[in-house]
């Protein structure tokens, strides 16, 4: 495959309050990459998953960069990579992961980024940061808001619009301010214009699909919605999307929280990591926001635009209205034994949350 060629188009595409601005990306040679990485060095592994391996790097003139490795080339790898190169290339904003460049040289297929200090929500949640508790509230609704309006930007003002299809904690990465930057778009779809969804296969992380997409395959930006209700209850409550709760039975965030909420018992789904240090009025919003995003109908979903507004608190009226939904009124019947959102076709991709490395972490199970 030819990747200037996909450049070609790109530099004219997608200039909506971008014109004029040069490409902040660049086609970096495997010589430098090895160089900047060591010869991709164990030692500056920062992790790996089903793609390959992703290694911290340092260019010439000292700035940190972070180099995304493909572990086979194979066609699938290569359309992965493409697409997440060509996404990147179009798309900049403040709470989305920014490219540096590419390398494709032989069977060789490299991405580069800027390299995240504070890695991913992933390690700060369940990870190699969890019991330093680095996460208080402020930064814990500014990761919210942020990577919401990562989220917004590709849904509203990307051209096309696009839809990322792997929302979750392992892809919002963290700068040096705790920052929130939206990563991967490995598995990343253009939206034709007035298109409402695609059907496609499904791929993305088990405990953050939507019902439709996992059992349809239908694709759409309530999908992300729905993962991003997900992402949120995880960032609130500090659980996982699934969690055992004996050694034959699983129960979803979902099904733990809604009861919850519907007797009453906001604060018992306070991370205990926050120790109670958290503004009342805040964490209400961000779970009943996180709640209606995480609905199985996808109808009924906000759009991320909503979601902004609501989280932000600009939307009283709105609120208002959501305080008094049905869904919070009579505590749900939950089936431990049924899994919403985990369901596959029989040609289905998912992945699975793992640790250590779980900012690129991507272990490919078969639904």
């Amino acid at each position: 495959m030819d990747f200037s060629s996909i450049f070609c188009c790109v530099k004219g595409s997608d200039r909506k309050g971008q014109a004029k601005k040069q490409p902040t990306w660049r086609v970096f040679s495997l010589k430098e990459l090895h160089s900047a990485t060591n010869n991709f060095n164990y030692d500056n592994k920062l992790g790996e998953g089903g793609f390959g391996s992703v290694y911290w790097g340092q260019l010439w003139d000292g700035s940190q960069i972070a180099v995304k490795r493909l572990k086979v080339w194979s066609n699938k790898a290569e359309m992965e990579f493409a697409v997440e190169v060509e996404i990147l290339a179009r798309v900049r904003h403040k709470n989305l992961l920014s490219l540096r460049g590419y390398c494709a040289e032989g069977q060789e297929r490299l991405i580069v980024y800027d390299y995240m200090p504070n890695l991913s929500l992933l390690s700060h949640l369940h990870g190699q940061h969890s019991a330093e508790s680095l996460l208080d509230w402020k930064r814990r609704m500014n990761v919210a808001i942020g990577s919401a309006e990562g989220i917004a930007y590709l849904h509203h003002h990307a051209t096309p619009h696009i839809i990322h299809r792997d929302i979750k904690a392992s892809n919002v990465l963290l700068d040096s301010d705790f920052q929130a930057q939206v990563a991967d778009f490995g598995f990343a779809k253009f939206i034709p214009d007035g298109a409402t969804h695609v059907t496609t296969r499904v791929k993305g992380t088990l405990g953050y699909l939507a019902p439709e997409y996992a059992m349809l395959g239908k694709a759409s930006e309530s999908c992300d919605v729905y993962s991003f209700g997900i992402l949120l209850l995880e960032l609130a409550s500090g659980k996982k999307p699934i969690e055992k709760v004996n050694l034959t039975v699983k129960r979803t965030i979902t099904d733990w929280a809604l009861p919850l909420v519907c007797e009453g018992k906001l604060s018992e789904l306070a991370d205990p990591r926050l120790s109670g240090n958290y503004v009342e009025e805040e964490f209400k919003r961000v779970v009943l926001v996180a709640l209606v995003c995480a609905q199985n109908r996808p109808e009924k979903r906000p759009t991320m635009l909503d979601v902004i507004e609501l989280l932000k608190g600009e939307a009283k009226e709105k609120f208002t209205a959501l305080e008094n939904d049905d869904m919070f009124k009579i505590p749900p019947v939950v089936d431990d034994d049924v899994l919403s959102g985990t369901e596959g076709n029989a040609d289905s991709t998912a992945s699975e949350e793992k640790e250590p490395k779980p900012e690129i972490e991507k272990v490919e199970v078969q639904a």
